[in-house]
C-alpha cells in the first residue's frame, strides 16, 4: 500500500531559551501529537535549549574577528573557499557552509551553533515524550544545506531516533525484474525537506509532525543521522577543484620514490616521454618502463631543464596511478647506445605500479 501522508506545522512555540524543556514545549503546543507520528524539529531550537550560543560584539571588527574564531573551532577540514564563503566539514562530518552556524533568527549579540551530538539530542527528546508524555513518535533533527551541482537550499536530517537512516533495496528487484544494485534511500532526508514546506525560513515555525509513514520504528532508536555520513574511503568529492588542484600540486612537489613495483597485471599505457626508453640497465622487477635522464655533455643549463622535465614526468605518472624511483647509474657506458651523440647520462627513472595512495 503506498503510504499517504500528512504534514502539519506545529504553532506557538515562541522563541527558545537555554534551560527550556523542549519535550513540555512541543507537547503544549502540539497536544494532538500522536503514536506513529514522526516529529521534525528544527536543529536551531535545539541548539538553543542546550545552550550552543556564541556571543559576538555588535561592532565591526571585533564582530567578524568573533565570527571567524567561531567557525576556526567548529571546522574539522576546509573543503572549498570562494570570497568570503567557506564550504567546511564539521567535527560532526557534515559538510556545509560556514559549519553551520547561524545568525539569523536569533539577537544580533549570539551566533547559533550546531548541537553537539545531534543525534544524542534526537535519542533525549524522544524519550522525554515516551517516558513523561506517553508519546511514542520517532524524532527527526533537521539543518539546511546547499547540494553540489544544483542551485537552492533544502533541509536534510543531522539526527535521528527511531526512524531508520537509510532504506536499503539492494537485491529487490523492480517492476521489470532489475536486480537494484546500488540504490540506498535517504528517508530521513527526504522527511526533512517534505516538513520544511510548512515550517518555512521565516514563519518561526520550527518543528513540523509528518502523519502516516507507514513504515514500522527500528528497535530501540536507530543508527541515527550519522549513518548518512560518507567516510572519507568512499568520498569521490572530498574537496572542491581550486582546492584538490593546490593539494595536487602540493603533493607533486614532494613526490616519494616508491619503495617497491606491483606486479603488472594489465597492459600500462605511458605518456609520451620525452627521454629515450632503455632497457640495459637493472631495474625493479615488474618496472613497465625504464627511462634514461640524459643532457649534452658540459651543459649545466641543459642538466636542470633535464631535471626539471623529470620531475614532471614523475607527477604526470603519479596522476596515472604509475610510481617511480630515481636509480643511480655505477656504470654510466651501459645505457652510452641509448643516448644522442655528446649526451650524458644522469640517472634512470624506473617506473612501474607502486605504492601511491590509490587515486
Amino acid at each position: 500500500m503506498i503510504p499517504s501522508l500528512e504534514i502539519h506545522p506545529v504553532v506557538g512555540i515562541g522563541d527558545v531559551k537555554p534551560g527550556d524543556d523542549l519535550a513540555a514545549l512541543i507537547t503544549a503546543a502540539a497536544p494532538w501529537l500522536a503514536d506513529g507520528d514522526v516529529l521534525v524539529v528544527t536543529s536551531k531550537i535545539v541548539s538553543k535549549a542546550e545552550g550552543q550560543l556564541v556571543g559576538i560584539p555588535l561592532d565591526e571588527p571585533a564582530r567578524e574577528a568573533a565570527r571567524e574564531a567561531a567557525l576556526r573551532a567548529e571546522t574539522a577540514r576546509v573543503v572549498a573557499r570562494r570570497g568570503a564563503t567557506r564550504i567546511v566539514q564539521t567535527h560532526h562530518g557534515f559538510v556545509l557552509a560556514a559549519a553551520g552556524i547561524d545568525q539569523s533568527n536569533v539577537d544580533r549579540s549570539h551566533l547559533v551553533l550546531l548541537p553537539k551530538d545531534p543525534d544524542a539530542s534526537a535519542r533525549w527528546l524522544r524519550d522525554e515524550l515516551r517516558e513523561r508524555f506517553q508519546l511514542d513518535v520517532a524524532v527527526i533533527i533537521t539543518d539546511t544545506m546547499g547540494r553540489p551541482w544544483r542551485l537552492g537550499l533544502t533541509d536534510v536530517a543531522i539526527g535521528a531516533a527511531g526512524v531508520d537512516a537509510l532504506v536499503d533495496y539492494r537485491g529487490i528487484e523492480d517492476a521489470y525484474g532489475n536486480e537494484l544494485n546500488l540504490t540506498q534511500t535517504a528517508q530521513i532526508d527526504e522527511l526533512a525537506a517534505a516538513a520544511e514546506l510548512v515550517k518555512g525560513k521565516t514563519a518561526q515555525v520550527p518543528v513540523a509532525v509528518v502523519r502516516g509513514f507507514a513504515r514500522s520504528f527500528p528497535p530501540a532508536h536507530g543508527r541515527g543521522a550519522a549513518e548518512l555520513v560518507r567516510g572519507a574511503d568512499a568520498d569521490l568529492f572530498s574537496l572542491g577543484t581550486a582546492e584538490a588542484t593546490a593539494r595536487g600540486l602540493r603533493a607533486a612537489a614532494d613526490l616519494p620514490d616508491a619503495p617497491a613495483f606491483a606486479p603488472v597485471d594489465t597492459p600500462v599505457e605511458l605518456p609520451p616521454l620525452p627521454f629515450p626508453v632503455t632497457h640495459s640497465v637493472t631495474v625493479p622487477p615488474d618496472t613497465v618502463a625504464a627511462v634514461v635522464v640524459w643532457a649534452p655533455a658540459g651543459d649545466l643549463r641543459a642538466a636542470a631543464e633535464a631535471g626539471r622535465r623529470a620531475e614532471r614526468l614523475r607527477a604526470v605518472l603519479a596522476a596515472d596511478g604509475l610510481a617511480s624511483t630515481w636509480l643511480e647509474l655505477a656504470d654510466p657506458a651501459t645505457v652510452a647506445g641509448d643516448l644522442p651523440e655528446g649526451g650524458v647520462p644522469l640517472g634512470v627513472l624506473a617506473i612501474g605500479r607502486g605504492s601511491l595512495r590509490s587515486l
